[in-house]
């Protein structure tokens, strides 16, 4: 493709479209063109069979009268995905979306005996300097694992290995119900989601009522759900963020529809079933057990506080224009890292969802924060050769698995089906930058009170994901 391209001889320009955004127009002599519609044609000749004609004797003037059209656009094509790589290369940009047409732009057509030209847009990695990360203070959160936060996981863990009981109401916290749903925006009249066996879970008691709805944010879930029983159908209001990842619901009112065909809820364990489910014999065994895996968790939500703190530092230190709107794939590329953060700091999968729902609709300052600091840490990626290799992979894949009790096999499986992967890698190398500068940091300890203290007051408000344990959730 190279060669070829080479011997187009491009004439490129490349201007400034906006904040981090790149208009680029190509033209093509019709010399050019004419020949690599020759050469188009020259092929499907060679290879054509029509009926009542060996292969490759079909005629020319008729080959041309059925494929002319299909060759005219395959070299349209060809042209276009050419000749943008060459500009990309040549003008040493860094895309980080689709090219698009810019708006208003009619269809580009292909002509014989005429130049080709075509104007594209792309955003593209903004120019920028990397700050001074040596010395950045940090603070340590210290806590310590109580009997009480044991007891809370143990609890929580009785819910999650508990047996499920069919039930027909009425719903009460943490009860888990199979839907026929459906969702509608603004004043549509055609749902743009349609789907049997939707799960939808009753908020818990510490939730204070809010809960994820099909990804969506509802402050007071549980006050249309509670109560209800199968059978019953719901509507429930609310808005998508003006940053969610998919353009076409930004700020806009979504109307849910549910009908309730199934429920259960969980019979939990108690320690002494538990321990036994889990292989541990005796309660003194799985507290212990608990101890350790709650240990394990508050270490990695304490390196999770003293990543973010690097995050800030970082994002405040540097500043350069991002680009005008967010698109689809860089919002959710985003949600996809934080997704993968989280799983591999151990958090269940609902909480996840949850989660990731209050991101969605968290401001669009903060959704640009998230994006700007993705470009930061890739450029400090670039400029210091840090990779992730597929073992780093495969070993956060198995510790996701331990988490979650299950294989590792069928964890890589669900990333795979779900087109993660990558985003899991993406998460491993900020992490690794971060750590880096961690590496050259001043830490303060700081006890859990304290910390919190200074957290709420830094947010304005009650902060979610601490790093101190919350409490826990049965399910």
């Amino acid at each position: 493709m190279s060669n070829a391209t080479a011997e187009l001889n491009p004439e490129v320009k490349v201007e400034d479209a906006g904040p981090a955004r790149k208009r680029i127009t190509v033209t093509l002599s019709a010399k050019a063109v004419d020949a690599r519609i020759e050469s188009g044609f020259s092929n499907l000749q060679g290879e054509a069979q029509l009926p009542g004609f060996r292969k490759g004797k079909a005629p020319r003037g008729l080959l041309e009268k059925r494929f002319s059209d299909s060759i005219l656009q395959e070299t349209r094509g060809q042209l276009v995905s050419e000749t943008y790589t060459k500009a990309v290369e040549a003008h040493k940009l860094r895309p980080i979306g689709e090219p698009e047409l810019p708006e208003g732009t009619a269809e580009i057509l292909i002509v014989r005996g005429k130049p080709f030209s075509f104007t594209l847009e792309v955003e593209v990695a903004p120019d920028f300097t990397l700050p001074n990360t040596d010395g950045i203070p940090v603070q340590r959160p210290i806590f310590a694992i109580t009997d009480e936060h044991v007891q809370g996981e143990i609890r929580r863990q009785g819910y999650r290995l508990g047996t499920p009981n069919r039930i027909t109401g009425p719903f009460q916290a943490l009860d888990r119900m199979l839907c026929t749903a459906k969702a509608w925006k603004n004043d549509d009249k055609e749902p743009f989601f349609n789907m049997e066996k939707a799960l939808v879970v009753v908020p818990d008691a510490v939730d204070e009522g809010k809960g994820a709805l099909l990804g969506l944010l509802v402050e007071d879930l549980s006050k249309h759900l509670e109560g209800k029983s199968v059978g019953d159908t719901v509507e429930i209001t609310t808005q998508a963020p003006d940053s969610h990842e998919r353009e076409d619901l930004r700020g806009a009112k979504v109307r849910f529809e549910l009908k309730f065909d199934d429920a259960d809820r969980i019979a939990p364990l108690d320690a002494a079933g538990l321990a036994e489910r889990l292989g541990l014999e005796t309660i003194e065994n799985l507290n212990g057990q608990m101890r350790l895996m709650l240990e394990r968790k508050r270490d990695g939500e304490q390196r999770g506080a003293e990543r973010e703190q690097v995050s800030r530092f970082l994002t405040g230190a540097v500043d350069f224009p991002l680009p005008a709107r967010m698109s689809q794939s860089q919002i959710t590329r985003n949600l996809e890292m934080a997704r993968m953060d989280m799983l591999q700091r151990g958090m269940e999968a609902e909480a996840v969802e949850t989660k990731l729902a209050e991101i969605r609709h968290a401001s669009e300052e903060d959704t640009k924060r998230r994006l700007k600091l993705f470009f930061i840490l890739a450029r400090m990626a670039e400029e210091q050769s840090i990779q992730v290799s597929e073992a780093e992979v495969t070993g956060r894949i198995a510790g996701i698995a331990a988490q979650r009790g299950v294989a590792a096999a069928q964890v890589r499986s669900d990333l795979e089906k779900a087109g993660r992967l990558s985003e899991l890698a993406l998460s491993i190398r900020e992490q690794k930058v971060l750590d880096r500068i961690l590496e050259k940091a001043v830490f303060t300890d700081v006890d859990a009170e304290t910390w919190n203290d200074n957290e709420t007051k830094r947010l304005g408000a009650a902060t979610t994901n601490k790093p101190t344990p919350r409490k826990s959730k049965k399910a």
